[in-house]
C-alpha cells in the first residue's frame, strides 16, 4: 500500500475529531497528493461528482497486535463488541473510510491537483491510500439499519460559548467548532463535571467542562506554534 496523498485539517490531534464523516458538514479539508501522484490527469472527471470516498490510515493507531473485540466509547467504554462490527481505529489493518463532499478540484502550479472537501473526520496530515467517487445509486441505502450507532443519530449537547470567547475564533471556523463541541468530544466513560477538557482546533486550545447535557467553554487560547 502506498500513501498517495495527505489531508490538511484543523485537528492537530485526534481528540475531538467527529466520530464519523459528514456529521459536521462544515469541517473543511484539503487533500494534497504526494509528488509521485501529482499528475492532473489522475483526477480528470472527478469534478463531476459531488462526493468522494477516502481510504486512509489511522496513523495514530498502528500496532503489531489486535483484539477480536473493542469497547466503543459511545457505549460507555465497558461493553465489548466485535471489532468488525465497529469503526474502531484499533483493527488488524488500521484503515479508515470516509465519505466527504467534494467542494472543488484545483490544479496548483506547485502541488498539482488539490481536492477541497467538507465533512471531514481526519487528523491533520493523515495519510491517504485511495480516493474513489461516491456513486449514489449503488452507495446509498436509505433504509439500512445502523445497529447500536442508531442510538446516537441525533445526539447533541447544549453548548454554552460566551460571545467574548467565541469572537476570538475566526468567523469561518466558529460554526464547525460549535458543531464539533455539540458532538461531545469526550469518551463516553469520562463523566466528571469538574474536569476541564482541552480541544486543539484551528490554531486554538479550547477548554471546557461538561455537566449533564450542557457543555460550557471556559477558555480560548492560541496554541503554541511548533518549533519544527
Amino acid at each position: 500500500m502506498k500513501v498517495i496523498a495527505r489531508i490538511k485539517t484543523d485537528f492537530p490531534t485526534k481528540f475531538g475529531i467527529p466520530r464519523q464523516s459528514g456529521i459536521v458538514d462544515s469541517l473543511k479539508g484539503m487533500i494534497v497528493f504526494e509528488p509521485e501522484y501529482r499528475n492532473p490527469e489522475s483526477v480528470r472527471g472527478l469534478e463531476e461528482f459531488s462526493h468522494i470516498w477516502i481510504l486512509w490510515e489511522f496513523s495514530e493507531a498502528v500496532r503489531n497486535t489486535w483484539s477480536p473485540t473493542v469497547r466503543p466509547p459511545r457505549l460507555g467504554g465497558n461493553v465489548r463488541v466485535g471489532v468488525f462490527a465497529t469503526r474502531s481505529p484499533f483493527r488488524p489493518n488500521p484503515i479508515g473510510l470516509s465519505s466527504v463532499r467534494l467542494d472543488k478540484v484545483e490544479i496548483n502550479s506547485e502541488c498539482g491537483p488539490v481536492l477541497y472537501v467538507s465533512g471531514v473526520d481526519m487528523m491533520d496530515n493523515t495519510p491517504i491510500f485511495d480516493i474513489k467517487p461516491y456513486i449514489p445509486y449503488s452507495d446509498s441505502h436509505p433504509k439500512a439499519s445502523g445497529g447500536f450507532s442508531d442510538l446516537f443519530r441525533d445526539y447533541a449537547l447544549e453548548v454554552v460559548f460566551p460571545s467574548e470567547l467565541l469572537c476570538l475564533v475566526s468567523e469561518e471556523k466558529q460554526t464547525p467548532l460549535l458543531k464539533v463541541l455539540e458532538q461531545d468530544p469526550r469518551p463516553s466513560y469520562q463523566d466528571d463535571p469538574d474536569r476541564i477538557y482541552g480541544l486543539a482546533f484551528a490554531g486554538f486550545n479550547i477548554r471546557f467542562t461538561v455537566q449533564g447535557r450542557k457543555l460550557k467553554v471556559c477558555e480560548v487560547a492560541e496554541a503554541e506554534k511548533s518549533s519544527k
